[in-house]
């Protein structure tokens, strides 16, 4: 499942649904949490119903909704409503760690099997960093559950938590608390062998601001990113998309290792390339589909 980009879209505008279908994103991500007014959320979920049943079928983006989160008492009945073939995954927020997740699935056993569907079909994306005790959770989701298909991680909510005034230095950088959180998320989806997704880009009106901070995540080792608005998901793509330079060198490091199988190290125009150079670039050539 690619996921170089998920756009989110409030689950009660049909304009923004219509729109955000023909942008070129990777994913949907119907939300079910904060864009929803608490009166307007039971209509919502009657919506979000019915346009997955209308788009259950081919299309080339995958169907998620970010579910109210477990301390609401509002999860279940999202999922009662929505569970239903077309529903290709759910994003789970404010997870403490894997227990969540468990839980989670234990809730869409039942309605994956009422709704026809396989057992595990329906995807998760975590958000791991909205809590304080997720902080210390995130070693949990290794191995990971059949189910887990990524994790990221979010900063305001965890702001909330902690009582920050900002999570930003003057020069738009993360503050120390929040680079941890992200390295964590890095490292724990590493981990587990699923994607790591990094958080939104707040400015949707900076898309140079948006670029630069997709290469950084993209040189780190995320392999996409969220999208607040339908204007960032072009430069998302653009940004994670690997150069024809990267593509050309990772075929030239594979094809240098499969002709010597032997070698733990081999050197290509005067540079030493080792098992490390070589996962890196079988990761680059399954980006484009190759490998």
């Amino acid at each position: 499942m690619n996921l170089t980009a998920l756009l989110f879209v409030p689950a009660d505008s049909e304009k923004k649904f219509d729109k955000a279908r023909g942008l070129g994103a990777d994913g949907l991500i119907l939300d079910l949490e904060d864009s929803v007014a608490p009166a307007q959320k039971a209509a919502a979920r009657e919506t979000l119903a019915g346009w997955i049943d209308a788009h259950n079928g081919p299309r080339d983006w995958s169907f998620f909704v970010r579910v109210n989160p477990f301390d609401t008492g509002l999860t279940e009945d999202d999922l009662k409503a929505i569970v239903r073939p077309g529903l290709d995954g759910i994003m789970l927020p404010k997870a403490n760690g894997a227990e969540d997740l468990q839980r989670l699935s234990d809730l869409l056993d039942p309605l994956e099997a009422a709704a026809g569907m396989e057992k595990n079909q329906i995807k998760v994306v975590v958000v791991a960093t909205e809590t304080a005790a997720a902080m210390f959770n995130l070693g949990s989701y290794a191995p990971a559950h059949p189910r887990l298909a990524a994790l990221t991680w979010g900063a305001e909510d965890l702001g909330a938590v902690v009582g920050s005034t900002s999570n930003k230095e003057a020069d738009g950088n993360w503050t120390q608390p929040y680079q941890l959180a992200r390295s964590l998320c890095l490292f724990a989806a590493a981990n587990a062998g699923v994607q790591a997704l990094d958080t939104l880009y707040g400015d949707f009106r900076d898309p140079d601001g948006l670029t630069a901070s997709c290469k950084v995540s993209r040189r780190d080792g995320f392999l996409g990113r969220l999208a607040i608005h339908p204007a960032q998901v072009a430069g998302i793509q653009a940004a994670f998309a690997p150069s024809d330079e990267d593509v050309a060198l990772a075929r030239r490091i594979v094809a240098a290792f499969e002709e010597n199988p032997d070698l733990g190290t081999i050197g290509i125009d005067g540079k030493m390339y080792d098992i490390p150079h070589l996962k890196t670039a079988r990761r680059t050539l399954a980006a484009i589909g190759e490998g």
